[in-house]
């Protein structure tokens, strides 16, 4: 097996273009084989295994006689040797962070910004193992790995759902369409399209894509808090021209005056955006953690010995770190990068490939690179390879 070598592969020769523009964000879409006889990038012992490691995030779903039960990891042998033959389902969540395999899968999706990328997911389920019916708040591609899973999906409006469940399962769901995936058929859903698979033999495994979408809430909630964080404003609220009034309890329209024009010296631009999304979209996700360089183990990291390694070995980030940027500004796992003019463009294709070919730059790059990123490598950002 091996991977298309184009999004253009990847999608029946569907352009970028023409799928951006007809089904992201618009209509479900259903492609045969995407990547033909996909068989996964690992086995369902080596899923289970990743499930028993304290720092994954993972979950156990079981449907007894349509009642629903959700364990967390960590996991252990027994808790998989005490399953049921049918009817449960294994999530491991954010598998890009510990499988380096996983870049190459994620790369064929690179026509959708890296901004919108949240991670890729893994399931397995014996027969009739299912998460029930359900909808998502982001978009993802529903990538079919080994044996068969069979989808259903409906346009409903309706989305009560099932009162005390340890999901959020819809409680009426009815189909409007529905298909058999096998190894390296693929379906795109958009946001809030009810669907529900249901594992059709014993080695079903499914390979999630997806892509958030933040709230409208949320992303208002983060911006007057990065607002608080580098507004600064002086002085004290003043009334000198105080006169009598009436009511003492009353709030004045004098006073609510005074505190609008406050208020209005609050300005934001694009640039304020801009640090906003890039701070909070490189943010790491609960639960992840770096592994900051042991200098007792390999001594002084230093700027010269870091450049020679430039130099002889290929720079890579960490598969948790995420790197952005907006035109000059470059942010790392929620932190302000500050990158000389002269090696814009090698961050650049470090945050757009995950890697960048360092031995095949000139001395002086491998050196400002080497004084650009010298924090990072210590705090496990980046590695050299």
């Amino acid at each position: 097996m091996s991977l298309p070598d184009s999004p253009l592969a990847l999608l029946n020769n569907l352009t970028p273009t023409e799928f951006l523009a007809e089904y992201w964000q618009k209509k479900p879409l259903l492609i045969r084989q995407a990547i033909p006889n996909f068989e996964g990038l690992l086995t369902p012992n080596e899923l289970a295994g990743l499930a028993c490691e304290e720092t994954v995030e993972a979950r156990i779903i079981q449907n007894k006689n349509d009642q629903w039960q959700v364990e967390d990891a960590p996991f252990n042998e027994d808790d998989f040797t005490s399953l049921p033959e049918k009817y449960w389902t294994l999530l491991v969540q954010s598998v890009n962070h510990h499988l380096p395999e996983a870049a190459g899968l994620l790369s064929l999706f690179s026509f959708i910004p890296l901004a919108r990328l949240d991670d890729l997911m893994v399931s397995y389920a014996p027969t009739g193992g299912s998460v029930g019916a359900h909808l998502d708040s982001y978009d993802v591609f529903l990538l079919q790995g080994g044996g068969t899973r069979r989808w259903e999906i409906s346009t409903q409006t309706d989305f009560t759902l099932v009162e005390n469940a340890p999901l959020r399962l819809l409680k009426y769901f009815k189909a409007e369409q529905e298909w058999v995936l096998s190894p390296g058929d693929m379906l795109y859903l958009p946001p809030n399209i009810a669907h529900h698979g249901v594992s059709e033999d014993d080695d079903c495994m499914t390979y999630s894509i997806g892509f958030r979408a933040p709230g409208k809430q949320e992303l208002m909630q983060g911006f007057l808090e990065h607002l608080q964080d580098i507004v600064q404003a002086g002085g004290l609220y003043e009334d000198a021209d105080l006169g009598l009034q009436q009511h003492p309890a009353e709030i004045s329209a004098d006073m609510i005056a005074k505190v609008e024009t406050i208020l209005q010296n609050i300005k934001w631009d694009k640039s304020t955006i801009s640090g906003f999304l890039g701070r909070v979209l490189t943010e790491p996700k609960v639960g992840v953690f770096f592994e900051p360089v042991d200098t007792d183990a390999t001594g002084e990291v230093t700027i010269d010995n870091f450049s020679q390694a430039l130099s002889e070995q290929t720079l890579w980030l960490d598969l948790q770190s995420i790197l952005l940027f907006s035109s000059n500004n470059f942010y790392i796992n929620g932190e302000l990068l500050s990158v000389p003019t002269n090696i814009q463009t090698c961050i650049q294709e470090l945050a757009d490939k995950r890697s960048l070919n360092t031995p095949l730059l000139n001395d002086a790059q491998r050196r400002m690179l080497a004084e650009t990123l010298h924090t990072a490598l210590l705090s496990g950002y980046i590695a050299v390879e």
